[in-house]
């Protein structure tokens, strides 16, 4: 026995590397090789030295904590059978059930969910259920609970409350069902990624159709909170490719947090006061159950924007504070969730190697205010409008004319967001008419999917989405101009609005939905790694 190999590769490292065994991912084979070609005699595991040396070349390398699994190079005949005695010595069964929980989850998904949602998943695995059945049956029993909260009665609350805590314990078993029995599949990746935004967001609908019958229009709140929940996921994403690669990536920002997660008390605290999805869950049902709609947006509101401004806050000094180098990949990544159009590809292009004297981010933070400023001010349908939207167009052109290389040009995908979100609502809002505010749902829904797709295609590894896919649907400065035409066209019939709205948004979701089903369905698709739960 010349080594007990653990098999633990993450996808976001290039390499991965336990005693007596180095695995890599493709992208790191040049440094694995160079590695071989010159290590030579040394003390230590073969496998240990050439993970130091791939390390020092620049590659990232993790080494998983092996818990009570053994792994070790025996020297000597009495060693291997130590070693063989403690491998025997390990409990299998229950080294499963405990590595079937995540190892990073928040408060309430750890000491509420996990303790028994594992032994679901074992008896789910026992009777031959798979991953992405239980994964549907979330799905199913969320609708169930969005339909109840539609009722408007307080017993569809009370059902809408319980059914979504008995969603979100389907939603932590599914993954520990894929961990317990080694289930893993790229559907299964792409299922979970999607359904939980799809999930939350049709709770939302199902709670202002009941405040409806009830005489309560919520649908701008519901909006708000979807166009909040997006813009704050895409800040995460955003920092994360833009960071994940970087050289010299350090601050005494990210120090200091470092400091606090060696407290315990402050992981938990740092963790909740985000608002991550278990406890967001948890506070919808319950406030489902014994209060009303409104009140549930305005927790929701509140609490979520309070989570965005601290994690924002904290990455903008880190990002002011360290002397990060980006990569190539990371400057294109940037530029992929930035979701620009043919018209700012045009803008870009005409501008391309004169805009290096200008500040992305801050050309994309003016373009954005300009956007939401008029269409706040503004009247509905006034002309001006489509001015400041074709100033806009030409402002998102030239932020993403120079490569996105900046310390925080990782704010200009939400900056876009933000722009095109916010100006789908006030537009829907202005209008005054029944079923803007609906479609605008429907259609922020439809193009979020898109940029959730986005995501996960990147964290991958496969890239962005094809580049025709998002001239089709006109990039978010060509959404935001024709939102604009519409309503200045529509100004006189503004009951009309609605229904340009609604077939905006189907057109959006029938091209989206498509392609991307044809691609994560592919045998190219990726797996993309769980790699705790999101906010």
């Amino acid at each position: 026995m010349h080594a007990l190999r653990l098999a633990l590769t993450d996808p976001r490292f290039e390499a991965c590397a336990v005693t007596g065994a180095l695995s890599v991912q493709p992208g790191a084979r040049p440094a694995l090789d160079r590695a071989v070609a010159t290590e030579r005699d040394g003390s230590g595991p073969y496998a240990d030295r050439l993970a130091t040396a791939v390390e020092a070349a620049g590659t990232t390398v993790q080494r998983p904590d092996l818990g009570t699994l053994v792994a070790a190079v025996p020297a000597t005949a009495a060693d291997r059978d130590a070693a063989s005695a403690a491998v025997a010595a390990v409990d299998d069964e229950a080294v499963r059930l405990r590595t079937a929980v995540k190892s990073r989850d928040g408060f309430f998904t750890t000491f509420f969910i996990s303790p028994y949602s594992r032994y679901i998943a074992r008896w789910c695995a026992r009777r031959g259920l798979t991953p992405n059945q239980v994964t549907t049956a979330s799905l199913i029993t969320a609708l169930i609970a969005a339909g109840c909260a539609a009722t408007g009665e307080r017993w569809g609350y009370m059902a809408a409350g319980v059914l979504l805590l008995v969603s979100f314990v389907l939603d932590c078993t599914d993954g520990q069902l894929a961990r317990y029995s080694l289930q893993y599949s790229t559907m299964g990746a792409w299922l979970d990624a999607t359904f939980d935004r799809a999930k939350e967001y049709s709770f939302y609908a199902g709670l202002a159709l009941g405040a409806a019958k009830n005489g309560d229009d919520v649908w701008a709140l519901a909006v708000g909170a979807m166009v909040l929940m997006t813009c704050r996921h895409v800040v995460d994403f955003s920092f994360n490719e833009a960071n994940h690669d970087a050289t010299a990536n350090t601050s005494p920002t990210a120090a200091l947090s470092d400091k606090l997660d060696s407290v315990g008390w402050t992981v938990w605290a740092r963790r909740m006061i985000i608002l991550p999805i278990g406890e967001r869950w948890a506070m919808i049902a319950v406030l489902t159950a014994f209060t009303t709609p409104r009140i549930v947006f305005y927790a929701l509101l509140v609490g979520c924007a309070f989570g965005a401004l601290y994690t924002t806050a904290g990455r903008v000094l880190r990002s002011l504070t360290r002397k990060a180098t980006r990569t190539d990949r990371a400057a294109q990544a940037l530029a992929d969730l930035a979701d620009s159009g043919p018209l700012a590809e045009l803008q870009a292009r005409l501008l391309r190697g004169r805009a290096g004297t200008f500040g992305s981010v801050y050309v994309a933070a003016l373009g954005t205010l300009l956007m939401l400023g008029a269409a706040l001010y503004l009247p509905f349908g006034d002309r001006r409008l489509i001015a400041v939207a074709v100033i806009y167009v030409m402002t998102a052109g030239l932020a993403v004319a120079a490569p996105l290389k900046g310390a925080l040009d990782w704010l200009i995908p939400p900056l876009f967001r933000a722009a095109e979100y916010v100006t789908v609502l006030v537009l829907a809002a202005k209008a005054d008419v029944p079923g803007a505010l609906p479609a605008a749902f429907g259609l922020i829904a439809a193009v979020a999917y898109h940029h959730y797709d986005t995501v996960y295609r990147i964290r991958g590894g496969t890239g962005a989405p094809p580049h025709w896919l998002v001239r089709t649907i006109g990039g978010h400065e060509g959404r935001v101009l024709l939102t604009t035409v519409l309503a200045a066209v529509l100004v006189g019939r503004a009951s009309d609005f609605p229904v340009a709205l609604t077939v905006l948004a189907v057109f959006v979701a029938i091209v989206v939905l498509a392609e991307s089903i044809r691609f994560w369905v592919s045998s190219g698709a990726p797996a993309v790694h769980d790699e705790g739960e999101p906010a």
